[in-house]
Order: structure tokens, then C-alpha cells, then sequence
């Protein structure tokens, strides 16, 4: 059983199979394995969609390949041009938002340049910029597009 996140409650397609729970995910129209991780992807897709974001400017488990590693992005924004926006890293409810992930999400970005980054546990988003010549983090208060 999943917990409450602090996003809107959403109505989500869940199906059990062999005792295993799947979530569907309408962006990828497919059903994925419902881990705590999945449950708040799917929160923030939704979510991207209240904030009236169109479905054709967002991409799921985006691939970039850094430094010969292959990596995949949970959410990515494009803009009308195709650039990218904001890059939205998802992480499990019990795991802490900590110094780490914003610079992993910096380091990945100076590959993307996106304008703005989103971390989100479920139960904490934080909205931030980086400024790109001081590789400094500056916080927003809100959703930021």
C-alpha cells in the first residue's frame, strides 16, 4: 500500500498481477511495476498536466548518455522548440533530499542546460535554477512553468 504524497489526490489505473501491483502510466500507455519511486513519477506527471504542461512537451525515463554512461532522466520538459526546460528528478518517499541529489541533477544538467530543476520525494518538491556561471543553486518557491 502506497502512502499519501503532498501532490493532489489523482485517480491512477492500478492492476494486480501474480500479487504484484502495476501503475498506468497514460504518457507511455503502458503499466509499470508500482514501486514507491513509480508512485511519485506518476504523481508528477499528473501533476505536469494540472499545471497545464501539453502531454506532447514531457518524455519518461529520457535517455542522455554522460561521460560514456548511459543515464536516464525520470522527466523532462521541452519547450515549443524543442529545448529542454526543466529537468525533474524523482525519488523514492524515504529518501532524503540531500546534497547529493542536487549535485547529480547539476552535474547531468550541464549536459541538458535545462533552465530550471525540479527534486521531488513525493512529500518534498523543491524548484531550483543554475546559474550557470556560478554553478550556484537558486531555490524557487513555486512550480516554475
Amino acid at each position: 500500500n502506497m502512502i499519501k504524497l503532498n501532490f493532489p489526490d489523482f485517480e491512477f489505473k492500478l492492476k494486480k498481477i501474480d500479487s504484484k501491483t502495476f501503475i498506468f502510466d497514460f504518457l507511455r500507455k503502458k503499466y509499470f511495476l508500482l514501486t514507491p519511486e513509480e508512485w511519485v513519477r506518476q504523481h508528477v506527471l499528473n501533476f505536469l498536466v494540472l499545471k497545464k504542461i501539453p502531454v506532447t512537451h514531457i518524455a519518461v525515463e529520457k535517455k542522455i548518455i554522460f561521460n560514456n554512461l548511459n543515464k536516464r532522466f525520470d522527466v523532462v520538459i521541452y519547450n515549443n522548440i524543442g529545448n529542454v526546460i526543466m529537468l525533474i528528478e524523482c525519488k523514492s518517499p524515504s529518501v532524503e533530499l540531500t546534497q547529493n541529489v542536487f549535485d547529480q541533477i547539476s552535474i547531468y544538467n550541464m549536459k541538458l542546460n535545462s533552465k530550471y530543476c525540479m527534486v521531488t520525494n513525493g512529500l518534498d518538491h523543491l524548484y531550483f535554477k543554475i546559474d550557470q556561471l556560478s554553478k550556484k543553486f537558486i531555490f524557487v518557491k513555486d512550480f516554475p512553468i
